[in-house]
């Protein structure tokens, strides 16, 4: 079978890895269960670009357990783990991706998964459905439909809906309620706090964190930050989540205020130049750069690099830049997603709930023909994972008597 990883010779250990990663993800375990009974995804070819983690080779080998057929690439050049790619390449299964690929190569190895010709597409950030509509539309007529797992990619995919560019139907998993509120808010904070940990072993106790969006990714990056001591400030240009962060107890203020002060700067907004020239000349000696959303686009690195008179590497995932003012700035993970990039993503615990909504948004795609256009995931399809991921908890929750149900669903009754 045709693949292209880093060394294959790493297989053994990523195997140790995918083996760890599906002992801490019970639900999707359990679907994968069902899918070896009841086989849905037969013979149905399944291109992916996504992090290749542990847990996205769990993800693969459960909707290969449903009879599909899967090619995949890396979504982002820093976060594939060679290991793991090894470990699926050794099963026979198509994989094109390691870490440290050119731009060029990170293209290249998503044209050969759109080679295997997929029905259903599998993305993280957009960059397989965009490949397509702009450079392989002959693909499109055969497309059943695809998956989208984050902000950014959702993002992309709403403005090519509202300009009718968007030519099939893809499922929103990253707006699922057992995605976001999960995976965006607990699985983001945890993992960017363990990057920047991994990185720099720097101390997070009484520093100024700095986190420039107020998401559910900023959100609770905010959280373990200040869990780990931080004074923690939020930036926000939506004034009903910069009131959320002031009533969640954290400083508001804007980024050009912030950035005098900040210890620790982590953007999280999916948008460009979050972080610009303005805000470097401001900036203490020695302030920390980091970014948790998708693209490296959020801190203006070719306008740090025109401020910068010298640039050295000082460990691994970490550049120190010196501007012309003397003082010193430090990035990290070349300014991509730093808790892919210089750690190992989110646990794989909450990536339980959101690869969950990844392989039944793909059944229900087969089961529904639907027209181009961004699909919410059905509340049936939420609920669910919700339940299985409590009882796999051992957790029990109570039930609506017929009482309470009828009370809710009547308009007479007062008080």
């Amino acid at each position: 079978m045709p693949y292209d990883v880093k060394d294959i010779n790493l297989a053994d250990k990523g195997r140790l890895k995918i083996e760890w990663a599906e002992a801490h993800m019970p639900v999707l375990m359990e679907i994968r269960r069902e899918f070896e009974r009841s086989r849905p995804l037969k013979n149905i070819r399944v291109g992916f670009a996504l992090h290749v983690t542990k847990e996205t080779g769990v993800l693969v080998k459960t909707l290969i357990a449903g009879g599909a057929r899967v090619a995949i690439s890396g979504c982002n050049p820093l976060s594939t783990q060679d290991d793991v790619a090894a470990a699926l390449a050794r099963d026979g299964i198509r994989v094109y991706a390691w870490r440290g690929e050119s731009r060029d190569e990170y293209y290249q190895n998503i044209n050969k998964v759109l080679d295997f010709e997929p029905e259903i597409t599998i993305d993280d950030g957009g960059d397989l459905v965009f490949t397509i509509h702009k450079e392989r539309q002959e693909l499109i007529e055969n497309i059943r439909g695809g998956c989208e797992e984050t902000t950014t990619g959702i993002i992309r995919l709403r403005a090519m809906d509202k300009d009718r560019a968007l030519k099939y139907p893809v499922m929103d998993v990253n707006d699922a309620r057992t995605k976001h509120f999960f995976d965006n808010r607990y699985g983001t904070g945890q993992s960017t706090i363990d990057g920047i940990l991994r990185a720099t072993n720097v101390l997070i106790a009484g520093k100024n964190f700095v986190v420039a969006g107020y998401g559910f990714c900023g959100r609770g990056i905010a959280l373990r930050a200040r869990g780990m001591g931080a004074n923690v400030i939020v930036t926000e240009v939506n004034p009903t989540r910069a009131l959320e962060a002031v009533m969640d107890g954290f400083r508001v203020m804007p980024l050009r205020e912030a950035a005098r002060i900040g210890d620790i700067f982590v953007t999280a907004t999916g948008d460009v130049d979050v972080l610009n020239r303005e805000h470097f000349e401001l900036m203490k000696n020695n302030a920390i750069l980091a970014n948790s959303g998708h693209f490296n686009v959020e801190i203006n690195i070719p306008e740090l690099e025109e401020l910068s008179v010298e640039k050295r590497k000082i460990r691994e995932n970490v550049e120190k830049y010196k501007l012309k003012n003397g003082r010193s700035l430090y990035l990290l993970a070349e300014g991509r997603l730093v808790n892919l990039a210089a750690a190992e993503g989110h646990p794989s615990e909450v990536m339980d709930m959101s690869f969950a909504n990844q392989a039944l948004a793909v059944k229900y795609l087969l089961e529904n023909r639907l027209e181009p256009g961004v699909y919410k995931i059905p509340d049936e399809i939420d609920d669910r994972i919700a339940v299985l991921k409590l009882k796999t908890m051992n957790i029990e929750i109570d039930q609506l008597t017929d009482r309470q149900r009828k009370y809710l669903e009547s308009w007479s009754e007062g008080t």
